[in-house]
């Protein structure tokens, strides 16, 4: 049986201080993967932890990453497995083992790549979560309008249903990449990639309210560039919108397991097929760079008309 969190973060502890050599190539790798790929924060974060994990674990073996052998890069995911990572989880550190590996081939600091005989692990696709429309209308009517904090989340939770953004995207909105007037966002999303959004009139509406009511009592000085700001004028981060989203599910009457803030991205792009939106259009919404991602809404959007037909059909 797998190990717990815990028990995965005090093994990470146990592990020696990362080599200095190690360190330099893993910062060199992140530099080009930003410059050349215009990777995201996030994803550029997660690699450095991943390599520099398997570095420091390779740290008493006496190799370091550059003269790993294909059977250290074996005996490490070995370990994982018993430590109970996720294929999600492997899937990520491979794709970073290859891209790092790649560029040391490229600039001739090995001649065999190590991780070239390594399997992905199979991934399932899981079918989002979406809420139904009431669920929708008890959340986004759940934050408490007397205090600036209620506005502001109730603002945010609108948007969010309104443009299908992703957290990240809605927590880094700056007041500049809004315009009330055209009523559209400009979001820029993975990869550097911008788009244009629509609001809608409702989204919008909130977005003023809050604008002219909570952000200046919730601005502590100065001008901040954040659109929406938490305590003491700082920006919200990911994890105090989700404890919010969680919060005002809970007053909705909403199970909170089945509540998170890409759940409301889910339900955007839900019902807007059920509604009978194009899937390309779609597809420019969510800012995918690939239809085929888009696509798995598809299925959710078919899941909720078989149970229609069956409810409703005389020989459902």
């Amino acid at each position: 049986m797998g190990s717990s969190i815990a028990d995965r973060r005090a093994a990470a502890r146990a592990l020696p201080e990362l080599p200095a050599a190690d360190a330099a190539g893993i910062g060199e790798f992140i530099e080009r993967a930003w410059a050349e790929q215009g990777l995201s924060r996030n994803s550029l974060d997660a690699y450095r932890r991943d390599l520099e994990l398997l570095a420091r674990w390779l740290a008493p073996r006496g190799c370091g990453l550059s003269g790993a052998a294909s059977s250290d890069l074996f005996d490490y995911l070995a370990e994982r497995s018993r430590q109970g990572y996720s294929a999600r989880s492997n899937a990520r550190l491979l794709s970073a083992l290859r891209q790092f590996y790649r560029q040391l081939l490229r600039f001739g600091r090995i001649t065999a790549d190590p991780s070239a005989r390594l399997e992905s692990p199979r991934l399932s696709r899981p079918l989002p979560k979406a809420l139904g429309d009431s669920e929708i209308e008890a959340l986004l009517q759940a934050p408490p309008l007397d205090q600036p904090a209620g506005v502001r989340d109730r603002a945010m939770l609108e948007l969010m249903y309104a443009t299908g953004l992703r957290v990240g995207e809605l927590v880094g909105l700056a007041a500049g990449q809004l315009n009330l007037r055209q009523g559209v966002l400009r979001v820029t999303g993975k990869g550097g990639r911008e788009r244009l959004v629509p609001l809608g009139e409702e989204a919008a509406h909130w977005v003023r309210r809050y604008l002219a009511e909570a952000r200046p009592a919730l601005a502590a000085r100065g001008s901040p560039l954040a659109l929406f700001l938490g305590p003491r004028g700082a920006p919200l981060s990911r994890q105090q919108f989700w404890s919010l989203v969680k919060r005002h599910a809970g007053a909705a009457g909403i199970d909170a397991a089945r509540v998170s803030p890409h759940g409301l991205r889910h339900s955007f792009a839900t019902h807007l097929l059920n509604h009978g939106a194009d899937l390309r259009v779609l597809q420019l919404l969510l800012g995918h760079a690939s239809l085929s991602t888009t696509q798995i809404y598809t299925l959710v959007a078919k899941e909720g008309l078989k149970r229609l037909h069956q409810h409703h059909h005389p020989r459902g």
